[in-house]
């Protein structure tokens, strides 16, 4: 995801230090060694996807306690429930009530860093005191996205409750933390609470994901300096990426936000591509995502141009989801033969050949974002001379 400089800042903060996310039975044993009673961690199941394991040491040996999440909340024993992995830990802390021992010491995986400590000591934390939420603007599987205010500015927050989710987003925001660009969403802060909860607070874009405002607004109010113009944001913010190492993962029109002056930026830097080498590609985004990411799991810069690729075309179509008529089971069979989407009604051939480049079953053979933006501008500057009334004063420099 990025370079190996930078991985132990993204990937060593923790929401809690004793969470150790997807790790197995015989890595928690080991690491709960030399025996220690009271001495604790928290995984996720491997056994059981969505549930998580509490690991003790007692006596010399290590007891495993699947936690079961029902209706929302998490249980041992079905007796007691929690909100979050906080509350349930803190309560075990204080009473072994049922376990082999009380929760005494938690077992901190080397090098972790309290996110909240990190965050503050970097800068980037902000007070939930000054933070307002108003409205919901977007709902997900991870939390909610809200309109809010902070210090008076309008700001776009996500919230996340879930304790594993949080996790993934800490390493999403502290990514954030190391970019700045035009063409990429803003991160303004972040707040982590006591409890667990997460907010990551990023500028607010008036005028929702790309896909969504490419469908509702159509070929009727969008021409094509302005599909240009967003293909080439997009890029930008690519390159930038790409020069600094570091790789998407799930670029998509749903995954592109568009600002009140209509500057399309790149949003969502977090969960499908946290931890690239245990990614389940059943969860990947199938017609988005190139053949050999699928495949071998390989991502890279040249996987994101592919995907590049795809947003280009959905942008040429306005919004259209993509391999239209074709049944999902059949995309990746045809796409490894070589098949490739037709041109979008109205789309330049000059672009849609760009977007054939993109689709290069042999990843090397693609081009770089930085290539991509060269031709882009090409295109726009050869745009503007065509559709310049050359008898008027030319109105491009305002």
């Amino acid at each position: 995801q990025v370079d190996v400089g930078k991985e132990k800042v993204y990937f060593h903060l923790s929401i809690n230090k004793w969470f150790h996310g997807k790790i197995t039975r015989d890595r928690a044993e080991k690491l709960l060694h030399p025996p220690e009673t009271g001495l604790f961690l928290v995984r996720e199941s491997t056994n059981f996807p969505g549930d998580y394991t509490l690991c003790v040491s007692c006596e010399g040996k290590v007891e495993h306690y699947r936690i079961i999440y029902h209706n929302g909340k998490l249980s041992i024993d079905e007796e007691e429930y929690f909100e979050n992995l906080m509350q349930l830990v803190e309560h075990y802390t204080k009473d072994a009530d049922g376990l082999c021992t009380k929760l005494i010491k938690p077992k901190l995986e080397e090098g972790t860093v309290a996110a909240q400590d990190e965050f503050s000591r970097s800068g980037w934390s902000m007070n939930r005191k000054d933070l307002k939420l108003h409205q919901v603007i977007g709902k997900g599987e991870f939390g909610d996205v809200m309109v809010g205010d902070y210090r008076g500015t309008k700001v776009a927050v996500k919230c996340i409750k879930n304790d594993a989710t949080s996790q993934a987003f800490i390493a999403e925001a502290s990514v954030m933390t190391q970019l700045r660009h035009d063409n990429l969403v803003q991160l303004l802060g972040v707040i982590v609470e006591e409890n667990g909860t997460l907010f990551i607070v990023t500028e607010y874009m008036a005028k929702g994901c790309l896909v969504d405002y490419l469908r509702s607004r159509g070929r009727t109010v969008l021409g094509g300096d302005a599909l240009l113009n967003f293909a080439l944001n997009v890029c930008e913010a690519m390159a930038y990426l790409e020069a600094n190492n570091f790789v998407h993962r799930d670029l998509a029109a749903r995954n592109v936000l568009v600002s009140d002056d209509n500057i399309a930026k790149v949003s969502d830097f977090g969960l499908t591509k946290e931890a690239s080498s245990t990614q389940d590609t059943a969860k990947l985004p199938v017609k988005w995502t190139s053949p050999e990411a699928l495949r071998e799991k390989k991502f890279s810069t040249k996987s994101d141009v592919w995907s590049y690729g795809i947003l280009l075309w959905e942008i040429y179509s306005f919004g259209r989801v993509p391999y239209p008529r074709i049944p999902l089971k059949d995309v990746v069979p045809r796409v490894e033969k070589g098949y490739k989407m037709d041109c979008p009604d109205g789309c330049p051939e000059v672009v849609y050949n760009i977007m054939k480049q993109c689709w290069n079953l042999d990843p090397a053979a693609r081009p770089s974002f930085q290539m991509l933006k060269e031709w882009l501008q090409h295109i726009i500057l050869t745009y503007v001379t065509l559709t310049t009334d050359t008898t008027t004063p030319s109105r491009s420099a305002g």
